[in-house]
């Protein structure tokens, strides 16, 4: 079976979105394997403070999103996936990057849209055209080259798993990478918005800063 990935071609992480291979296979040819299953056990947090203003944007959503035609991924990105981001920063001792730039080898390059940074780091990327299946691909391959990048200047502390999100504004699907195994969890749930608004903010607290953790 000939590779996937030409050896004499660089791939930005969108282009592996554009990959028409199973993720698995893709991944397999960076070493990487991939599980999918329904995970129970996401870090969830919600402080006093993110409980109100999730309730808060609940509410504005509520009003302004049955007036908006979010036909355009601009749309999306403005009214739905900015507004959950910004609420994050105003609530939590948060950082925000927009298209951080990574750069570790040929095949793993290119910017990531969202990298929230607290206690910890995760990145968060729009999947284009909707496309939650792969969009996955490309979060697990950014998730793959973000592990090398950090180890490179010595970030990581001995942190077994990095967290990722992907979303479609409206629907979120997070997934994970087991550094030492070198292994790619999907989960399986979907988390819509409005509707499990709080829920996904919890996760989103709750990844970024560990030390307010708990099991969902």
């Amino acid at each position: 079976m000939p590779p996937i990935l030409d050896p004499e071609r660089s791939y930005t992480f969108s282009q592996y979105f554009e990959l028409r291979f199973d993720p698995a296979d893709i991944l397999a040819e960076l070493s990487v394997t991939l599980e999918r299953r329904y995970l129970q056990d996401l870090p969830y947090a919600l402080p006093e403070s993110l409980a109100v203003g999730a309730a808060t944007l609940h509410q504005s959503m509520l009003q302004y999103l049955p007036k908006a035609a979010l036909t355009s991924e601009m749309a999306r990105r403005e009214l739905l996936i900015s507004p959950v981001l910004t609420k994050l920063l105003e609530c939590l001792p948060l950082q925000l990057s927009i298209e951080y730039g990574i750069e570790v080898n040929r095949f793993l390059k290119g910017e990531v849209d969202y990298l929230l940074r607290g206690e910890q780091q995760m990145i968060v990327i729009e999947a284009k055209g909707a496309d939650l299946s792969r969009g996955i691909t490309q979060l697990a391959v950014e998730l793959i080259a973000f592990d090398l990048w950090l180890e490179q200047r010595g970030q990581l502390s001995g942190i077994p798993t990095l967290y990722g999100a992907v979303t479609t504004g409206d629907i979120w699907q997070f997934c994970l990478y087991q550094r030492r195994e070198h292994h790619i969890l999907q989960d399986l749930n979907l988390y819509r918005i409005p509707a499990e608004l709080e829920q996904v903010m919890g996760i989103l607290c709750g990844i970024v800063l560990p030390t307010k953790s708990s099991a969902i």
